[in-house]
C-alpha cells in the first residue's frame, strides 16, 4: 500500500441477513458516515432518466476457464485500526481467550476470504520479523516510519499464522526488501517452514507450533518502485536482488509460491519479467480508485481493467521468447476505493474509508473483472480487511458491515468455478464506450449444473431491461436474486443505520432459455439458477 499522493491516487446487532444463510453478526452505534450533497442532481441531470434494453447471451459451450479461489483474497498491515483493534484486541470483552476479536472472525468468515496478506504493504518495507516472535514481554516496541505510529509488536509471526487457521484461509506474507536482507527473508521461511534440527525452525518448536506452519505464499517486497516505499529501487536493481532473495528462500523450501513486484509501467514489468521469469509464479499489480462522480468512478473500473489486459500482453510477450513453462499469474495483492482518507501522523483512525453504494458498484465491477480475466488474474487481495480501507469497521461494542461487504459476499460465496463467455450489449455512459451501464460476468459449475449471473446496473437514475439468452442450458422457471441497492449512490452504512445497503434475498420467477429481467437502477443483482 503507498501513502496517497496527488502524483499517484487523487483518502454492523444484525449484519449478515438471516435471509443470506451465511451468518447473523453484531452491529452497533455512533456515527460513521459521508455523504456529497449535490452530487446524486448533477448526475440525474447528466446521465438523463432512461436507459435502452441490453442483451446478454450466454453459450454454456463458450467457457474462458476456470477462476481460481485466491481471487477471493485479502489483506492486512501493521496500519491504524486494522489490527489493533480490529483484528487483534487482546482484553476486549469481544476477543477470545487469545485476543481474536470473535465478532470480526464472524464476519471474515461469512466472506469466505482464500488468502490473507501480511504485513504490509507500506509497513513490510521497514519491519523485522524477529523483533515480533516469542514472549511478549520481551517483544521490543519499535518506530514504523512508514506510517508514522509505534509498532508494539505483539501481533507478529505466530499471532498472524494462528489467525489463518482459525480463519481456514491461506496465508502470503510479504518480505522486507527495503531495510531487510535476504538472510532475514530466507530465516523467515525457515521460521514458518523448516523441518529440520536447524536454530529458527527450532525456535518456532520453542515458541509453541511443533509443526511447520507450510507458507507456501510469499511476496518479494512491496512497490518498491515508489517513492514512498523504504528503500526505492529501480527495475534493474529490484530485479537483480529479488532474484537472490527468492533463489535463496526457495533453497530453503523449494515449493515456496513467489509474487513479484509490478508496476502499471511496461518498462518496469518488462525487465521484471525478463530476469525473474524462471523463479517466480506471480506479478503484482495494485490499483486504487474513486471518485465522488458516478461516470467518473465507474469509467475508472475500466481503467483498472485496461491495467489488467496491459499487464497480461506484457506477461505473453515476454513468456514468448521463453521455453514452455506455467505461465506467469497476475497478483492483483491491492484493490479498492480509496481517494477520500488520508494517512496524517499521530492520527489512530488512519485510512478509515467511509464506502457508499457506489463503491460497492465498483467492487462488483471489479470482481466482475477478475471472473472475466480468470485465466492471467489467478490471486487478488481487497485491501484492507478491517477498518483500514476496509468492509468491517469495528468500535469497542460491535462492528459495522460497510456497503463493499455485500457484493464480496455474494460473488466469494455463490459464484461458480467456471467463468463463461457472456455476450453483453449496453449502453455506455456519455462519450465512454467502453464503459457501458450494465457490467456483467456469468459462472457455472463443472458439469453446468448451475447459473450465477452477476449484473451491475451502474445508471445512476435508470432501471435497465435486460434480455437474456441461453444455449446449453435449461434453467429451471424459479430461482434465487440476490440484490445490493439503497435510496440512492452515496447512501453509507453507519453504525447508527447498518442496513441501508445490505443484500436481499428473494425469488425470481418465470425464467427460461429466453427471459427478459430488470435491473433496478444503481443494482448490484446475483441470480442462481439451477439446471431444469
Amino acid at each position: 500500500m503507498a501513502v496517497q499522493n496527488p502524483g499517484r491516487r487523487g483518502f454492523l446487532k444484525n449484519g449478515v441477513t438471516a435471509a443470506l444463510g451465511v451468518a447473523t453478526l453484531p452491529l452497533l452505534s455512533p456515527t460513521l458516515g459521508w455523504a456529497a450533497p449535490g452530487t446524486l442532481e448533477m448526475e440525474q441531470e447528466a446521465a438523463g432518466k432512461s436507459a435502452a434494453s441490453s442483451l446478454v447471451k450466454l453459450d454454456f459451450d463458450r467457457r474462458i476457464g476456470e477462476i481460481d479461489r485466491n481471487i477471493y483474497g485479502s489483506f492486512i498491515e501493521e496500519l491504524g485500526r486494522c489490527i489493533y483493534g480490529g483484528v487483534y484486541d487482546p482484553g476486549s470483552p469481544l476477543s477470545d481467550s487469545e485476543g481474536y476479536r470473535e465478532d470480526v472472525m464472524r464476519a471474515i468468515k461469512g466472506l469466505r476470504i482464500s488468502v490473507l496478506r501480511w504485513p504490509g504493504g507500506n509497513f513490510a518495507s521497514g519491519y523485522n520479523w524477529k523483533d515480533g516472535i516469542g514472549p511478549k514481554n520481551k517483544r521490543p516496541p519499535r518506530w514504523d516510519p512508514a506510517w508514522q505510529e509505534v509498532d508494539s509488536n505483539q501481533f507478529g509471526t505466530d499471532e498472524f499464522l494462528r489467525y489463518c487457521e482459525k480463519l481456514q484461509v491461506q496465508p502470503y506474507i510479504t518480505v522486507n526488501m527495503g531495510t531487510g536482507t535476504m538472510q532475514e527473508a530466507a530465516d523467515w521461511v525457515e521460521y514458518c517452514n523448516g523441518t529440520e534440527n536447524t536454530y529458527w525452525a527450532n525456535q518456532r518448536r520453542k515458541n509453541g507450533h511443533l509443526a511447520p506452519y507450510k507458507v507456501k505464499l510469499w511476496g518479494l517486497g512491496n512497490e518498491v518502485y515508489g517513492g514512498w516505499e523504504i528503500g526505492q529501487m529501480d527495475a534493474r536493481n529490484y530485479s537483480a536482488d529479488a532474484l537472490q532473495y527468492a533463489k535463496l528462500m526457495k533453497w530453503m523450501d523449494p515449493t515456496l509460491r513467489l509474487v513479484a513486484v509490478g508496476d502499471t509501467s511496461v518498462n518496469w514489468d518488462v525487465r521484471v519479467l525478463e530476469q525473474l521469469t524462471e523463479i517466480i509464479d506471480y506479478i503484482s499489480l495494485h490499483h486504487y480508485g474513486g471518485s465522488l462522480n458516478t461516470e467518473k468512478e465507474m469509467r475508472d473500473a475500466t481503467y483498472f481493467h485496461d491495467q489488467l489486459r496491459a499487464l497480461e500482453g506484457v506477461i505473453t510477450a515476454v513468456m514468448a521468447n521463453r521455453p514452455p513453462r506455467k505461465p506467469i499469474a497476475i497478483a492483483a495483492d491491492e484493490w479498492n476505493i480509496w481517494f477520500r482518507s488520508g494517512a496524517q501522523p499521530g492520527n489512530p483512525h488512519k485510512l478509515e474509508e467511509i464506502y457508499n453504494l457506489r463503491d460497492a458498484l465498483w467492487v462488483a465491477s471489479a470482481l466482475n473483472i477478475f471472473h472475466r480475466m480468470c485465466n492471467s488474474v489467478r490471486l487478488a487481495c481487497l485491501a484492507q480487511l478491517v477498518n483500514v480501507l476496509a468492509p468491517i469497521m469495528t468500535n469497542r461494542t460491535g462492528l459495522v458491515l460497510q456497503t463493499i461487504y455485500y457484493p464480496f459476499l455474494l460473488y466469494s460465496n455463490y459464484a461458480g468455478n467456471i467463468a463463461l463467455d457472456a455476450l453483453v450489449r449496453s449502453d455506455a455512459f456519455p462519450g465512454m464506450p467502453s464503459t457501458p451501464y450494465l457490467d456483467v460476468s456469468a459462472t457455472t459449475d463443472d458439469a453446468n449444473r448451475k447459473l450465477t449471473l452477476a449484473l451491475v446496473n451502474r445508471h445512476p437514475t435508470a432501471d435497465i431491461p435486460v434480455n437474456i439468452e441461453m444455449e446449453g442450458f435449461r434453467p429451471q422457471a424459479t430461482g434465487t436474486l440476490f440484490e445490493v441497492n439503497g435510496a440512492n449512490l452515496n447512501v453509507t452504512n453507519t453504525f447508527a443505520e447498518p442496513h441501508n445497503v445490505i443484500a436481499k434475498r428473494s425469488t425470481i420467477s418465470g425464467a427460461a432459455r429466453r427471459f427478459r429481467h430488470t435491473c433496478p437502477a444503481h443494482s448490484l443483482q446475483v441470480l442462481v439458477l439451477d439446471q431444469a
